[in-house]
């Protein structure tokens, strides 16, 4: 089980928002008039004033992580990766403070299995730049950089379990109450848009995604504010953000719920060994799955590792994650006969470091900056 924080009490028009809102916000100069419009057509009679007010109040009580994009660091630009490895229960804090002194390391968890009981996520910013190891040579900011120099720190072996096919990235949490299933989706209110097609930012989009990063200001307009603050009109910025969503740059805009205040204190990380011909039918079937938040293909490790697929999911009670676990464990019986030794979940014990994806360093890497901007 997960520390969590105590779970909050919400009433009926705060749950009516959580469930609402985690994606589909409006991006349109004002917002929050068209949001709670749709809420009041569902039957939850609010004013644009009291949205705001209310969304403010849940972000500083703690129930939001915070109300703004949700970044596709992948789509933005550099590189990032699951790695496994086992810490000797003797030194495992002393492992974790190794680990977690790398800045490349964003998250790392203690989870529950008798060898591979450390679980991070590398991220770096490109392929190709210099940095300094823990030796005072220097090493490419690269993951194999950055897992030579952990192995060498702490004497253990890491084993690298780079994402190879997504099925879904979808970490929303639907609380009992009005709009429970979280369809309300106000995102075609913006202006169309066409997709770019460009991999790299130009400068202008790459202040964009840094602005974007730790969330938008809870105001009235809160895009003209990020607008004023990066020195470009509110059209633009509105323009770009609908276009960013078309290209997968952004994965939704909305409130972003704090899980742990919400009760969704069972974290599991379910780990199939799929049979290979059949990951390409498997995942999708198992995307559909509501509560299941991240789903992936990731690789084997002969002898230490057997398992090719991970279904993330979250639940309120160790009951009712076993319940979703089991579902999970339904659907993949529809493709193969799954025995005990084909399957495991890790359930994480202790959250060692959660600092989040250096998205200033990844849009800056990825930025064209002799790109003409024509934004304006």
């Amino acid at each position: 089980m997960t520390n969590a924080d105590a779970t909050v009490a919400l009433d009926e028009r705060e749950r009516a928002i959580i469930n609402a809102f985690q994606g589909g916000f409006p991006v349109v100069e004002r917002p929050f008039e068209p949001a709670a419009r749709a809420l009041a057509e569902r039957g939850i009679e609010i004013t644009a004033d009291e949205l705001l007010d209310e969304i403010r109040r849940l972000d500083e009580e703690g129930t939001l992580s915070r109300f703004g994009a949700l970044i596709d660091a992948e789509a933005i630009g550099g590189t990032a990766t699951l790695v496994a490895m086992h810490a000797p229960e003797e030194r495992f804090d002393e492992i974790a403070e190794q680990v977690n002194a790398h800045r490349e390391v964003a998250h790392n968890y203690e989870r529950e299995h008798p060898h591979l009981n450390m679980w991070f996520v590398v991220s770096v910013a490109g392929e190709a730049r210099s940095a300094s190891d823990a030796s005072g040579g220097t090493a490419s900011e690269n993951v194999e950089g950055v897992l030579t120099a952990i192995e060498n720190e702490t004497g253990q072996e890491t084993y690298n379990l780079p994402k190879q096919r997504e099925f879904r990235v979808e970490a929303k949490f639907l609380l009992d109450g009005p709009i429970s299933d979280g369809d309300l989706d106000l995102s075609e209110l913006g202006p169309d848009v066409e997709p770019s097609g460009r991999g790299s930012l130009t400068p202008a989009e790459r202040d964009l995604v840094i602005e974007l990063q730790g969330g938008l200001p809870l105001t009235e307009t809160p895009y003209a504010d990020v607008a004023d603050a990066i020195g470009h009109d509110v059209e633009w910025v509105v323009e770009t953000i609908n276009r960013f969503l078309a290209e997968g740059k952004l994965r939704r805009v909305g409130v972003v719920p704090n899980h742990y205040a919400l009760g969704y204190t069972e974290n599991g990380m379910t780990v199939w060994d799929v049979p290979d011909e059949l990951v390409a039918e498997v995942g999708p079937a198992i995307a559909e799955l509501e509560f299941v938040t991240h789903c992936y293909e990731r690789p084997r490790h002969e002898g230490v590792w057997p398992y090719d697929f991970f279904a993330m999911t979250h639940g309120r009670s160790e009951e009712e994650s076993e319940r979703r676990i089991e579902q999970v464990r339904e659907r993949m019986g529809d493709f193969f006969d799954v025995g005990d030794e084909d399957w495991d979940t890790l359930f994480s014990t202790r959250i060692l470091k959660k600092t989040g994806i250096r998205m200033d360093e990844r849009a800056a890497a990825n930025t064209d900056a002799a790109s003409e901007e024509n934004e304006l």
